[in-house]
């Protein structure tokens, strides 16, 4: 089409181009004033949003006591009140930023219409439109709306600047303009400004250093004292000219303090905090539930973590990592067995790559540590802590293929009783425990007690061939100790904001999935495993009390475990390689894992044990037994132990393989001569012990009234 074609098409259809513009227009222009007298799409704050909203430091996540645990988003903020910002920092702002901010209602019309006709110079001594009050309700609630400085937001500011005046004081707008101003090297407000570039609080500043930041705000990066100091002292010197022309100090000192050079502190603040996988998660959360909303203001987020446990659990992972080997990485949980409420999460050691926790996320073969579902099941099917099993070489085939699990070391012990079997984690008499009950039906326990990744039914699942997550994995112990109920674990209660609850977290009910006298069997044997078992290292590191436990460790020592529990807490710790590998040819968990456990149960909450034992529930029954046979205790059996039974499963045959002729008389008057002894000695210490620990009590009180 030729220009004249296109001159003569316009001409013809000029009316009809002319009533589409003035209808763009019209729309444009009613659309703006109704997005900016709505307050653009979220709406505007209300009264009770206006008059609670507080700066914000980045969110808070604190601890079941309250404690601070972290920051959400941590911003280099720190809120003070008007109070403690000197007179002469309040007048620098308004002598720069609004000069008439007492003297309007939000808007300085006169600011405005100069705006539009003059052509500012960077460093002209230009009074913009924007107001104080304007700058809060920007920062305050248009933050992260978008729009830059379109005509829209601007439209926003002129609606709410208004409002805030009539919600909020003089006092009050000017503190949360003092807190909320962007102040150069991601720095809000004076205080921390103030720390940022002169090294100490905003109360102690000096004129020439007020006026130094109330330099900053038209341009931070452009007046940045330690980037551009002749820039920040000719800025700062424009803004004494603009306090002396208030009248908020004097010519000579004006003129004084003008001469002074520019002193900044040559290191920047840098409040940061240390990685946390709790605040991590408790983020994790907030942000697929709440979603960020600036006029949400500062957020709450209330966890069942403990402060104390949590920093325990972190230096537990950290340290025995580094005691492994280099490049070994820990994950840990703690939780309340009871409600499930988690106490600590570690899941790593130093700061999660792509987001990774490996207590939520890894996947890893939890070896022995899987063997309590196996007996748990066997318990089920009505056999004892007593029953015998043999522990000797086995060899099973699955599939078309041979197996051959071999113990640890090769080493065998024979006929021996379920207590013991689990106590020394021997791994031929597991494979065959669980070919007894059935491994289905083992793999069905492991998911009803709280195992939710896939576990195949195949004889290596009783060695803990199925990958589980650190979290599952311990979660799955609740039951043992609690009883039989299957805990959903949660470490989010709530997330509030400005005294508004904006999401409860609910206490899912517990779900019986244990019978109690099960759970009651399984928890005496695993404190069999920390006394005289594989977990004995946690006795020698003095750990006391009654625990239960169980340690775990995978082929070639390519993971270790040790997952353990008291009355009140259950814990479990994981180290290994992100890439699998061997942590070495002597690599077992009882040796590797059980040490962080200790050290993390002595550090965060042996003192905060009730004293409370396990009781036996309903059901159980305590009979004498010969641990070699399982049968009840002869006269002449060289050792006996107390073992719990279900009713109706416990042995009615008393032992009678260690009677014989006469030729063994003298063996049975020795037998019978330690016994009497033992009791002796039991009757003794029953009444006397008392006495003697009442002596040194009396004595302990004696030497405190001396001193």
């Amino acid at each position: 089409m030729q220009l004249r074609d296109l001159a003569v098409l316009l001409a013809r259809h000029r009316r009809r181009i002319l009533l589409a513009t003035v209808a763009l227009f019209t729309f444009g222009v009613c659309f703006a004033l109704v997005y900016s007298y709505s307050c653009g799409f979220r709406g505007c704050p209300s009264v009770a949003e206006i008059r609670t909203f507080r700066p914000s430091e980045g969110g808070r996540v604190l601890d079941r006591n309250g404690d601070l645990l972290g920051y959400l988003h941590p911003v280099r903020r720190v809120t003070v009140p008007l109070e403690r910002i000197p007179t002469t920092v309040r007048s620098a702002f308004i002598a720069v930023e609004d000069r008439r901010f007492y003297r309007h209602r939000g808007i300085d019309w006169r600011a405005i219409a100069r705006a539009l006709w003059r052509d500012v110079s960077t460093l002209g001594v230009r009074e913009g439109s924007s107001t104080i009050t304007m700058q809060v309700a920007r920062s305050a609630f248009l933050d992260g709306t978008g729009g830059g400085h379109s005509l829209g937001r601007k439209l926003i500011e002129l609606r709410l600047a208004p409002r805030i005046e009539t919600v909020l004081s003089k006092r009050q707008i000017l503190e949360l303009y003092l807190n909320l101003i962007y102040l150069g090297d991601g720095t809000y407000g004076v205080e921390a400004a103030s720390r940022h570039y002169f090294g100490k609080s905003v109360s102690r500043l000096s004129l020439a250093e007020a006026a130094t930041l109330a330099a900053l705000p038209r341009a931070p990066s452009v007046y940045n004292p330690r980037e551009h100091p002749e820039r920040a002292r000719e800025r700062r010197n424009l803004v004494l000219a603009l306090m002396l022309r208030e009248g908020s100090i004097s010519q000579a000192t004006a003129h004084a303090t003008a001469a002074q050079s520019l002193r900044v502190v040559s290191r920047g603040w840098n409040p940061a905090q240390p990685w946390s996988y709790a605040v991590e998660a408790a983020r994790g959360l907030l942000d697929s539930t709440v979603g960020s909303d600036p006029r949400y203001g500062e957020i709450t987020v209330r966890t069942t973590f403990d402060l104390r446990a949590q920093q325990a659990a972190e230096q537990a992972v950290r340290d025995r990592a580094a005691a492994i080997g280099a490049g070994v990485q820990g994950a840990m949980v703690a939780l309340d067995p009871a409600s499930g409420e988690i106490l600590a999460l570690v899941g790593g050691v130093g700061p999660a790559v792509g987001g990774f926790n490996r207590a939520f996320q890894a996947h890893r073969q939890p070896g022995s540590a899987f063997k309590p579902f196996v007996y748990a099941a066997a318990m089920e099917r009505g056999l004892t802590p007593a029953t015998l099993v043999d522990d000797t070489p086995v060899e099973l085939v699955d599939a078309g293929r041979t197996w051959r699990p071999s113990n640890f070391g090769e080493r065998y012990a024979g006929t021996i009783t379920l207590r013991t079997a689990l106590a020394i984690s021997a791994n031929a008499a597991a494979v065959r425990v669980s070919e007894n009950v059935g491994i289905a039906r083992v793999a069905a326990l492991g998911h009803r007690l709280g195992i939710t990744s896939q576990m195949r039914s195949v004889p290596s699942l009783a060695l803990g061939s199925a990958e589980v997550t650190p979290v599952e994995l311990i979660t799955a112990y609740a039951p043992f100790a609690n009883g039989g109920w299957r805990v959903v674990p949660r470490f989010v209660t709530s997330i509030e904001a400005g005294g508004r609850v904006l999401w409860q977290g609910e206490s899912r009910p517990r779900q019986k999935v244990l019978d109690p006298a099960d759970a009651f069997l399984i928890t005496s044997m695993l404190r069999s495993v920390v006394d005289e078992g594989t977990g004995t290292y946690l006795r020698e590191l003095g750990v006391e009390g009654p625990v239960a436990g169980k340690t775990g460790t995978t082929n070639e020592g390519n993971d270790v475990w040790f997952v353990g529990y008291t009355p009140t807490i259950l814990a479990g710790f994981w180290f290994g390689y992100d890439t699998p590998r061997s942590l070495g040819a002597h690599a077992a968990g009882g040796r590797l894992a059980a040490p962080a456990w200790a050290a993390f149960y002595r550090r965060a909450w042996e003192d905060r044990e009730t004293g409370d034992e396990w009781k036996a529930p309903d059901g159980i029954v305590d009979e004498e037994i010969d641990p070699e046979t399982g049968l009840l205790a002869g006269d002449y059996c060289p050792s006996t132990r107390t073992e719990w039974f279900k009713a109706g499963t416990e042995p009615t045959e008393r032992c009678g393989v260690h009677e014989g002729d006469d030729e063994y008389d003298i063996d049975r008057v020795r037998v019978a001569f330690g016994r009497a002894v033992r009791e002796l000695a039991e009757r003794v210490r029953d009444r006397w012990g008392h006495r003697d620990r009442d002596w040194e009590d009396h004595r302990d009180t004696d030497d405190e009234d001396n001193r």
